[in-house]
């Protein structure tokens, strides 16, 4: 079957951004569309050229043998403003404050529309060229957690808050949550991270700290290396966090009984 030129365009985006950082070679899309090889490469050159100009990401091409096309997720400046100013507009809604000065985020977190974006958005603030994998705990971190795997095409490692029989023999820690003081435990199953990965850690909410630096020490029990480090929002107090180096999407700067403040994090939108 022979595809007309604007056809063949519609199946290479749909193609690039279902799949983001994955290389599909040049003969992928010549049996796809059963076309030569110079008339593919002129097609990806159009797509290539409107992903810029829209500022949809990026899509490169990659020389020799084992290259190809690939589509790297990246938000510009303005839409990531425009985004997190829309989702703090939603936070702060005071009937959100629960008990103990809690944020009640679950509907925003488990939006697939929401994650989407916000995994694109690590993608585009995170370095994660050298990653093997995202980590994040259970279990409000998961979506956004694994919405980021996909943008940057990595695997997804889960910390479990209880050890599972079914995962087989874990590594187990105890840290202390910054949210109630308590001492807590963390495991990962032995068998889903090898020795020496280099991990990106993502998490939905960072007050101290307490939770990321033990997923940081769990980590370390690996002998993995922490490349990168994310939540989707961070407290600005206490000022001094457990660590350092966190990339925060949006900061909660007030929280009290009635009344919420939450703000795009500046630092990051450049």
């Amino acid at each position: 079957m022979k595809f007309k030129r604007n056809e063949r365009i519609g199946g290479i985006v749909k193609i690039l951004s279902d799949s983001p950082n994955r290389i599909f070679t040049l003969s992928y899309f010549t049996q796809k569309f059963n076309a030569a090889k110079s008339t593919i490469s002129e097609d990806i050159l159009i797509v290539k050229n409107v992903f810029e100009k829209l500022k949809l990401g990026k899509v490169i091409t990659i020389a020799g043998a084992a290259g190809g096309v690939k589509y790297i997720p990246k938000v510009s400046s303005e839409d990531a403003r425009e985004f997190l100013s829309e989702l703090c507009e939603q936070i702060n809604d005071p009937e959100r404050v629960l008990p103990g000065k809690f944020l009640y985020l679950i509907d925003i977190i488990y939006s697939p529309q929401v994650v989407s974006k916000v995994g694109k958005l690590f993608a585009t603030y995170i370095d994660y060229s050298s990653a093997d994998c995202v980590v994040t705990i259970e279990t409000k971190g998961i979506p956004l957690a694994l919405a980021t795997a996909n943008a940057m095409n990595l695997p997804l490692v889960i910390i479990r808050k209880n050890s599972k029989i079914s995962e087989g023999s874990s590594l187990s820690i105890n840290y202390v949550s910054a949210s109630n003081e308590k001492i807590q435990t963390m495991s990962l199953s032995r068998k889903s991270l090898k020795e020496g990965s280099k991990v990106i850690i993502i998490d939905d909410f960072m007050r101290g700290g307490g939770t990321l630096k033990g997923m940081q020490d769990l980590m370390s029990e690996f002998k993995a290396e922490v490349v990168g480090k994310g939540v989707l929002i961070s407290t600005n107090a206490p000022e001094k966090k457990l660590i350092e180096d966190c990339i925060s999407l949006m900061k909660l700067v007030r929280i009290d009984a009635g009344e919420v403040k939450t703000i795009p994090n500046d630092e990051i939108i450049k």
